[in-house]
């Protein structure tokens, strides 16, 4: 005879949530990723040229740090519906970049996975990177 545990309803719309969760943080990471790019574009003025390089390091990356991260997800999770938001070009890209590793933080515990956290960590040591880069190759 054989038994069957019924997952709660609890448990699942908590997974339910989570995977919606995760489909909005990987959304916005895209998203992240397209901004440094239609600001890496839009780059002029003084000290331009270092900002550039400064995004092309991050922009081949991140994309890296992105794909493993989705991949990952979906073999842990299952599918995820990812939402994507509107991507403009940020107005103050050292802000942007701020605001963005802030959130990257805040989210952090979506990923609860030693292998998946240190992934979180790589798309933030890439952040940061960034930033210095941002703020002190002028």
């Amino acid at each position: 005879m054989a038994t069957t545990v019924k997952p709660s309803t609890q448990s699942k719309n908590t997974s339910n949530t989570s995977n919606q969760e995760i489909g909005r943080f990987i959304g916005a990471l895209y998203s992240f990723n397209n901004s440094l790019k239609l600001y890496h574009w839009h780059v002029s003025g003084e000290g331009s040229y270092a900002q550039h390089i400064a995004l092309d390091q991050a922009l081949e990356t991140l994309p890296d740090v992105l794909d493993r991260l989705t991949e990952t997800t979906y073999a842990m999770k299952g599918d995820i519906a990812i939402t994507i938001p509107e991507t403009k070009v940020p107005e103050n890209i050292v802000k942007h970049v701020q605001d963005f590793y802030t959130y990257v933080e805040s989210h952090r515990d979506l990923f609860s996975q030693d292998f998946s956290e240190s992934i979180i960590d790589d798309c933030q040591e890439t952040i940061q990177q960034l930033l210095y880069r941002l703020e002190r190759l002028r």
